[in-house]
């Protein structure tokens, strides 16, 4: 699974970066904008929320619980300083998609007990597109979380995030995640409909 995270650079915002990305195969999108206030969110969120829908792809929001049935999404990402996953899940609709960002085995193991569908692992390396990094755990740091994940019997899809690029996909993916999330590897490429469709294809022949 490649799951986007959409951000503005000085040549797309989220919605023409959305397209991009879209148009290259990436049926996962989460649109984070952190410092938006809500109507700038739902004037964008619109926008994307039609290009997922058109595409077939699944959309979730990032952090914005109140806004999901307005705008239709197909679930919510929460960080770890966000709304906690347990109360969430009270105010979603029934079947509502909830992702959790973690950096430890110790959150996957609060996020899982708390009904997350999915973590978000991370960061894997130093990125600009996040601020207030907690540690970064590259490899080693993802195969013990794994290790643990395994020894608990933790089996919730993990997506891997931060900082990474085409060439570190198949390392993530031999850890043990089952997926990746990525930002700014796809439009600060040269074109970023082209890179996705690469991206796209590692992930199937890792799957195949």
């Amino acid at each position: 699974m490649l799951q986007f995270i959409t951000h503005r650079n000085d040549r797309y915002d989220e919605i023409s970066g959305t397209r991009a990305v879209l148009e290259g195969g990436c049926r996962w999108v989460q649109l984070r904008m952190k410092d938006a206030p809500d109507e700038e969110f739902l004037r964008v969120g619109r926008e994307v929320g039609r290009l997922c829908r058109q595409y077939g792809a699944t959309f979730l929001l990032d952090d914005r619980v109140h806004l999901v049935t307005e705008l239709g999404a197909d679930g919510v990402h929460l960080g770890k300083n966000d709304m906690p996953p347990r109360e969430a899940r009270t105010l979603l609709p029934a079947g509502t998609i909830l992702g959790a960002t973690a950096n430890t085995f110790e959150d996957i193991e609060r996020a899982a007990a708390a009904g997350a569908d999915y973590i978000g692992l991370g960061p894997f390396r130093f990125t600009q597109t996040k601020r207030n990094l907690s540690p970064i755990l590259g490899l080693e740091g993802y195969r013990e979380i794994f290790t643990r994940c395994r020894a608990a019997g933790i089996t919730l899809p993990v997506v891997a995030i931060g900082g990474i690029t085409a060439a570190d996909i198949a390392q993530i993916l031999a850890t043990g995640a089952t997926g990746i999330a990525l930002s700014g590897a796809l439009l600060g490429a040269a074109d970023p409909a082209e890179e996705t469709r690469k991206i796209v294809d590692i992930l199937k022949q890792h799957k195949s």
